[in-house]
C-alpha cells in the first residue's frame, strides 16, 4: 500500500499535468482565473495543501501567474496557439520533413535526401534469406560473460575517459590477431578502434573528402558505405564490377578523385577476390591520383577453400591504405566494435576525429575482447562458427539445386555469409514480383538491384533478376523449407510474366 506522502505526491501530480495540459491546448486561454487554492479543494476533495503545491510549480513552470490578493491566471504565452487563433491539442504530429521548425545543414540536407529506412521486422514463421544478422545461439556467451566478469573484477581505481584509438589491452591483443590472421604487420599506434566499420567509414569521409570531392565505388556495391560518403557531399564514382572484382581498368577514365572504397578480399555483394595484378593496378591509381584507399575487411574470417589472401595494405609502400575490419560478422553486430589500421600520417588526426565524435568505444568490451583474443578463445569461436556457417551455405547450395536446378546461376560460394543468386528465366525488372510473391510464401528474399548505384539503372535492362541470400541467421532444415518456398513463388511469377 502507497504511504500518505506517496499517495498525497501522486494527487498532486496527477492535478499538475491536468491543469498543464488544459493551458498548453488552450482550454485555458491566457488570463483565464484559476479557482481558489480553497474552492478547488473542496471541489476535487483534496487538502489545501496538496492545491497549493500545484499552483507553485505550475507558476515556477511558467503556466500562470500568482500574486497576493488575486486569482491566480493563465500565463500570456503559455497556450499553444495557431495564428488564426484556434488552439492546438498538445499532442500534435511531428512537423513533415518540409516543414521543419528550424534549417538543416549541408550534412543534414544530404542524410534527410537519402531516405533511409529500417527493415520491417520478421512476420512470426516467415523465413527471412538476410545478409547481416547472425544467429543469437552461435554467440560464445559462457566464454563472453567470463571474460567481461574478470575485466569487471579489475576495474581500474580512476574512472576517466581513455584514448580515443581504443584501450590499449585490445589494440596490443588485435595486433597480433592480425598479424597471424591476415599478415597484416602495423604499430599498436597505427590501430584504432571504433563503433563498427561504419564509424570507420564515416570517419574517412568526414576526414579526407571535400563536398564535391570524388570518391570511387564499386558498382554494385555496398550502399550503407556510399551513403556514409553522400552525406559529406562527395561524388560517387562508379568502377563496374566483374567475376575479378573491381575493374580497375576503367579508373583512369572516371575523373579527379580523393579517395576509393573496395572491398577486394571478397567484394561485397558478388562475391569475388581482387587479383594481384588488378591491386597493384589500384594502388599505382592511387599514387598517380594522391589518393587514399579504404580496404574492407568485412568478412574474410569466411573462406572456405584457402587460407584468407594477403591484404591490400601490406602491398601499400606508399601509405595510402586504410584497412578496416569488424567484429560484426564473427561475434554480434550489436557489439559495435571494429577497427582501423590507419597510414602513420593520419594517425594523429584521425585520434582527434574520433574524440570529438565519442571519446572512445566502450572500455569494458574492449578489455573483455582483448582477453578472448589473449587465451585464444576469439580464434576458436571463430573456427567453430566458420564450420557452421559452411553446413549453412552448404545446405542452401543443395536446395537451390534440388528445388530449381538450371534456372538459377550462383555466384560467392568460395567465402562470406551470403550468395548472389541469378535467375535466368526471370528480367531484372521481375525483381520485384518475385520479392513479393515470396512474401506470399511467408518468405522474406532480398533483391540486388538496391545494391546498384541509381545512376546505373541502364544495367538493369542487361541482365536477369538476382537475389541477396545470407543464411547465417538459418539452420539447414529452415533454410530447404525456405527454399523450398521460394521455387513456389519462382513458378508463380514466371507464370504471371510468361
Amino acid at each position: 500500500m502507497p504511504t500518505d506522502d506517496e499517495r498525497r505526491t501522486g494527487l498532486s501530480r496527477t492535478l499538475y499535468e491536468e491543469f498543464r495540459a488544459r493551458i498548453v491546448d488552450g482550454t485555458f486561454p491566457a488570463g483565464t482565473p484559476l479557482p481558489s487554492t480553497r474552492a478547488l479543494a473542496a471541489e476535487r476533495g483534496l487538502s489545501r495543501a496538496t492545491v497549493s503545491l500545484v499552483y507553485e510549480q505550475l507558476a515556477a513552470d511558467g503556466f500562470i501567474e500568482s500574486r497576493t490578493g488575486a486569482a491566480s491566471r493563465v500565463a500570456v504565452g503559455a497556450t499553444q496557439a495557431t495564428p488564426s487563433g484556434r488552439s492546438k491539442r498538445a499532442r500534435t504530429k511531428l512537423p513533415a520533413p518540409d516543414r521543419l521548425a528550424g534549417s538543416l545543414s549541408p550534412i543534414g540536407q544530404h542524410i534527410a535526401s537519402l531516405k533511409l529506412a529500417d527493415p520491417s521486422p520478421t512476420a512470426p514463421g516467415e523465413i527471412d534469406f538476410v545478409y547481416g544478422p547472425l544467429s543469437g545461439s552461435d554467440f560464445p556467451t559462457l566464454t563472453w560473460m567470463k571474460a567481461l566478469r574478470a575485466v569487471e573484477r579489475q576495474r581500474s581505481r580512476r574512472l576517466e575517459y581513455e584514448d580515443p584509438r581504443g584501450n590499449m589491452e585490445l589494440r596490443r591483443a588485435l595486433q597480433a590477431h592480425l598479424s597471424q590472421a591476415r599478415g597484416l604487420a602495423c604499430s599498436v599506434e597505427q590501430l584504432m578502434i571504433v563503433s563498427g566499420s561504419q564509424q570507420a567509414l564515416d570517419l574517412c569521409a568526414r576526414l579526407l573528402v571535400e563536398p564535391g570531392g570524388g570518391v570511387v565505388v564499386e558498382n554494385p556495391g555496398y550502399r550503407m558505405a556510399h551513403h556514409a560518403f553522400e552525406a559529406y557531399g562527395a561524388k560517387l564514382l562508379c568502377a563496374d564490377v566483374d567475376a575479378y572484382g573491381l575493374v580497375t581498368e576503367q579508373l583512369a577514365a572516371l575523373g579527379p578523385a580523393q579517395l576509393a572504397y573496395v572491398t577486394p578480399t571478397h567484394q561485397f555483394p558478388m562475391g569475388s577476390f581482387l587479383p594481384i595484378a588488378r591491386r597493384h593496378q589500384l594502388l599505382e591509381w592511387a599514387a598517380e591520383r594522391h589518393a587514399w584507399v579504404i580496404e574492407d575487411d568485412y568478412d574474410s574470417e569466411y573462406r572456405y577453400a584457402v587460407r584468407p589472401e594477403a591484404t591490400l595494405q601490406s602491398l601499400d609502400n606508399r601509405g595510402c591504405v586504410i584497412h578496416v575490419g569488424t567484429f560484426s560478422k564473427t561475434l554480434s553486430p550489436q557489439m559495435r566494435l571494429g577497427y582501423m589500421v590507419l597510414p602513420p600520417a593520419l594517425v594523429e588526426i584521425f585520434a582527434g576525429g574520433k574524440r570529438v565524435t565519442d571519446r572512445h568505444a566502450a572500455t569494458g568490451v574492449q578489455r573483455a575482447l582483448a582477453r578472448l583474443l589473449e587465451d585464444g578463445s576469439y580464434d576458436r569461436h571463430v573456427r567453430r562458427i566458420r564450420r557452421l556457417q559452411q553446413v549453412r551455405q552448404r545446405a542452401l547450395l543443395d536446395a537451390l539445386t534440388r528445388h530449381m536446378g538450371d534456372e538459377v546461376e550462383v555466384q560467392g560460394a568460395a567465402s562470406g555469409l551470403h550468395l548472389v543468386v541469378w535467375f535466368r528465366a526471370l528480367p531484372a525488372t521481375a525483381e520485384r514480383a518475385l520479392v513479393d510473391a515470396a512474401r506470399q510464401q511467408a518468405v522474406r528474399v532480398h533483391p540486388i538491384s538496391p545494391l546498384f548505384h541509381p545512376s546505373k539503372t541502364a544495367q538493369l535492362l542487361k541482365r536477369s533478376a538476382g537475389l541477396v541470400m545470407g543464411y547465417a541467421l538459418l539452420e539447414a532444415d529452415i533454410i530447404e523449407d525456405g527454399v523450398r518456398r521460394l521455387a513456389k513463388a519462382l513458378l508463380q511469377v514466371r507464370q504471371q510474366t510468361g
